[in-house]
């Protein structure tokens, strides 16, 4: 998609789509009350094309509610398409984004292939995180799964042109707007790499596609395998390895600005397990096809490495992704087996689809060892916070208050949703082991997404540190009106805002 930033006036954009957005400014509660809607434009033109059609009760302004006007009057658009936000109250920037990816996907079906989106000019939403959030929601919801459809039509947006009023701050808006594109791209990014079916995307080609990336925006990549894990010890990560004939990759990826300080050295941590059957802990067939999806903290984690070189905050960053198979065979690890991590710690395996920490634990470790003063790590990681949390949100467990109040923040310019749950030292009895130091599982059903945490815990000592379990948002189920079911890209956007709040 070709985006372009225009200071023009909407009427006069010849465009096979203008988009506005509408808000409802009533403050009655009763369900049949008559709306109050307005467009959120200072160009009267607009209002005045749609102002029957919002007057007449036709339309409500809900959350993501299209209405469509052909040959409007008095704009040189062939099409104006009103998009409801919602109560003017309650509205929000993450509302814009998903508005303007609503605009987008409204446009695909219909063949419509260029779009023009006016950018709220309101009080209710600033204008430079306006024009961000549009841009942003309009690439991600450019972005379709059917890569391997022989029959795949392309319904991709050739070009869209984001319209900024003309009187506008431009070179803040310019500078948002930027930031807005490379989120939006670097999200789609980590999508195009989860969605790819374990038979494409190996562990060792998940190394050749971040060293790719890498080569194109400036970072240094070193991708390892099978030798680096035995040379460093990596007990806990080549365990899970071992039962594949593919061999496992520890990607490393580091960014070094001039003129960053010494501290802090962030360090992004995910897991890639880019198929996972349970091992010999099997799963069910049921739903197993998704186990492509296992990769997708370190999809994030190559996601946001690729905008944050681009963005150029000044603090150094260093992801460490842990990629593996996970497989069933005669040389998988098994139930019952004790292994030992890099930091010397040892784990007894009571379940071998409990993998995921696994490589975690070594690569939590390894970051340390290469500087890491301050770490978060990303994984689909336990059907238990899914249950917990359903998907909605992702559940955040967190050892330091000030490096958690810097991903609440973040976290909030996102738009990403996060629940905290506890990783309290009273968890801890549920892995202590009788023949090791610790267990891979809490050894019951409850509490499974904190035990879970608990045991990364054991590799991070006492450096700031944040777990996102993403397992119930990495992966849509279905189909949103602002974005295509399959792989969200989940939280790259967070991940950025959070290294940036360090910035200098």
């Amino acid at each position: 998609m070709k985006t372009e930033l225009n200071f023009s006036d909407a009427a006069a954009i010849a465009t096979e789509l203008l988009v506005a957005f509408a808000v409802d400014h009533s403050t009655s509660k009763d369900k049949d009350a008559k709306p109050e809607l307005a467009l959120l434009t200072t160009e009267s033109a607009l209002t005045t094309a749609a102002q029957d059609v919002l007057t007449s009760g036709e339309f409500k302004g809900s959350a993501n509610e299209t209405l469509l006007l052909h040959s409007p009057s008095g704009l040189q658009a062939k099409r104006l398409l009103v998009v409801g936000l919602g109560k003017s109250s309650k509205v929000t920037v993450n509302d814009l984004r998903k508005a303007a990816g609503v605009a987008v996907r409204f446009s695909k079906p219909r063949a419509i292939r260029e779009l023009a989106i006016v950018i709220p000019n309101s009080e209710l939403l600033p204008l430079g995180p306006g024009g961000r959030s549009v841009v942003e929601g309009a690439l991600l919801a450019d972005f379709d799964p059917d890569t391997y459809r022989s029959d795949r039509k392309d319904q991709s947006i050739d070009s869209l042109s984001v319209i900024a009023p003309q009187k506008a701050d431009k070179a803040a808006l310019e500078t948002a707007f930027a930031e807005g594109v490379i989120l939006g791209e670097s999200q789609n990014f980590t999508r195009s790499l989860v969605n790819e079916p374990g038979n494409v995307l190996t562990p060792t080609v998940l190394g050749e596609r971040a060293a790719e990336m890498a080569k194109e925006v400036g970072l240094k990549c070193e991708v390892y395998s099978t030798e680096k894990l035995h040379e460093l010890k990596m007990g806990a990560f080549w365990a899970v390895s071992q039962g594949s004939v593919q061999p496992p990759a520890l990607i490393v990826l580091t960014y070094e600005p001039e003129g960053a300080p010494s501290e802090p050295v962030l360090g992004l941590i995910g897991k890639g397990i880019t198929f996972d059957t349970g091992g010999i802990s099997i799963k069910p067939s049921e739903g197993m096809e998704k186990m492509k999806y296992d990769m997708g903290g370190a999809g994030a984690m190559i996601g946001a490495m690729r905008a944050i070189a681009l963005l150029k905050p000044k603090v150094k960053v260093i992801s460490v992704c842990c990629s593996a198979e996970n497989m069933p065979s005669g040389s998988a690890y098994k139930p019952g087996d004790v292994v030992t991590a890099m930091s010397g710690k040892t784990i007894e395996v009571m379940n071998t689809d409990a993998e995921g920490r696994m490589v975690l634990a070594d690569g939590l470790h390894y970051a340390q060892q290469l500087g890491v003063t301050h770490l978060i790590d990303a994984a689909t990681l336990t059907g238990a916070c899914v249950v917990a949390l359903g998907m909605i949100n992702a559940g955040v467990f967190s050892n330091n208050e000030e490096a958690y109040s810097h991903f609440v923040e973040a976290a909030k310019i996102s738009g990403d949703r996060f629940w905290r749950l506890p990783e309290e030292d009273d968890y801890r009895d549920q892995i202590k082991s009788q023949i090791a130091d610790i267990m891979n599982t809490g050894g019951s059903r409850w509490g499974g997404a904190t035990t879970a945490a608990m045991f990364l815990k054991e590799f991070v000592g006492e450096t700031p540190w944040i777990h996102l379990d993403i397992a119930g948002v990495a992966w849509l189920e279905e189909q949103k009106p602002w974005m295509a079911k399959g792989p969200s890209g989940t939280p790259v956007r967070t991940l950025v805002e959070w290294v940036r709040s360090y910035s200098s």
